[in-house]
């Protein structure tokens, strides 16, 4: 004899949308026959059907659980330099930023490290939380060091910064290896490409021959990463391109040919799994993001998660 409690517990399982259409027969069998004895037989032919029905409910779940969210997007969020005068559009003030960042923490967004963005766009990680955010800083400016890292350090934020070598430790606006390799000591800085110098790709291209200017673009991508992996050890596969263009195809693939598995432009818009790995947009943050205006920005955000 089944039980009723027996009973409307099988008959929960049964209801189940996935279910439904396959076991209509073996519910309708269940209620009618509520206190019938039921067959051997019977009763392997319900345990089949409802092992067929939760293992479709599993692979189900699992496939779920495997791809990413199609409306998933993630702010990359690109500074330059600061100051406590905000003279030009890429400086951003101390107080500014760390009104962002305290912002970010007490509205529920969370700061991943890009490189858990990268891990999961290419689909070698899970989806990142619900509202992440990433920071993002170019060029290697000396108030990196000077103003953003107490700040960072204060919030206990990950950065990746993108470095163009040839500055580092030689332009007076610039960083030295020292405070690089001090930045990465925290654990919370990663140090990445820049290209070599920064140059305009596209403008090389138009002056140089097609020989010269392949020969141009390896020695960018590849003596950036050689010189960063040397200085500062561990991988550098990640690159933004100068002056945040949009490259051609032959630049992208000999960027792939020289070891970067994505490149970041400058769109400002947030990141999305539909966005191709070499051009992943990334927004440049204003000293006068502040308030609604920085609200506004990450809105797509907390909207699409």
């Amino acid at each position: 004899m089944i039980s009723r409690r027996r009973g409307l517990r099988l008959r929960s399982v049964l209801k189940s949308t996935l279910c439904r259409r396959r076991l209509v027969n073996v519910e309708r069998a269940l209620i009618w026959n509520w206190n019938k004895e039921y067959s051997v037989k019977r009763l392997q032919l319900l345990c089949i059907a409802l092992l067929l029905c939760l293992s479709a409910v599993s692979a189900s779940a699992t496939t779920t659980a495997t791809q990413p969210k199609q409306s998933f997007r993630v702010p990359i969020l690109l500074y330059h330099r600061f100051d406590t005068r905000a003279t030009n559009f890429m400086t951003v003030t101390p107080a500014v930023f760390e009104s962002q960042l305290a912002y970010l923490r007490s509205n529920g967004y969370r700061v991943i490290p890009l490189r858990r963005l990268v891990d999961w766009h290419r689909g070698k990680a899970p989806a990142p939380p619900a509202k992440s955010v990433v920071l993002v800083a170019d060029d290697g400016h000396r108030s990196i060091f000077s103003q953003m890292l107490p700040i960072i350090r204060k919030f206990n934020v990950p950065v990746t910064l993108f470095i163009y070598p040839s500055a580092i430790s030689n332009a007076d606006y610039a960083m030295t290896w020292d405070q690089l390799r001090t930045l990465k000591k925290t654990g919370l800085f990663d140090i990445q490409s820049h290209s070599y110098w920064h140059p305009n790709f596209i403008k090389e291209k138009k002056k140089l021959s097609r020989e010269e200017y392949l020969k141009f673009v390896d020695i960018q991508l590849r003596k950036s990463k050689q010189k960063l992996e040397k200085e500062m050890g561990g991988q550098v596969d990640l690159i933004a391109w100068p002056f945040g263009g949009l490259p051609d195809q032959e630049l992208l693939e000999r960027a792939r040919q020289a070891g970067y598995s994505a490149a970041f432009t400058i769109v400002r818009r947030p990141a999305t799994a539909q966005d191709p790995a070499m051009l992943l947009p990334r927004f440049i943050v204003l000293d006068s993001d502040r308030g609604n205006r920085f609200e506004a920005l990450l809105k797509p955000s907390a909207q699409a998660q």
